[in-house]
């Protein structure tokens, strides 16, 4: 337990921005999932749609530093591949 009052006011912070990051990182993967989701039943169209919401939130994840800008290019550029295969299939 902290003992000094800087030491309990960084407490409280942390404690914030865990959770706040938490629920942005959940809701980051929950708009991956809907898009892998789409493709895996082949709606082509709504999965377009479901990227370009995630593409926004990678970004801005990767902009406040929730994730590394290298993993939000690579999530970005895979599910675009996927999107583009799937396309190809149907």
């Amino acid at each position: 337990m902290p003992n000094t009052s800087t030491a309990k006011k960084r407490l409280r912070q942390n404690d914030k921005r865990r959770a706040r990051n938490r629920a942005r990182r959940s809701s980051l993967r929950t708009q991956i999932r809907k898009v892998r989701a789409a493709i895996a039943a082949g709606n082509v169209e709504v999965a377009t749609t479901e990227f370009r919401l995630a593409a926004k939130r990678l970004d801005q994840a990767a902009s406040t530093k929730l994730i590394h800008a290298n993993t939000a290019a690579r999530l970005k550029s895979r599910l675009v591949a996927a999107i583009k295969k799937s396309q190809a299939v149907a």
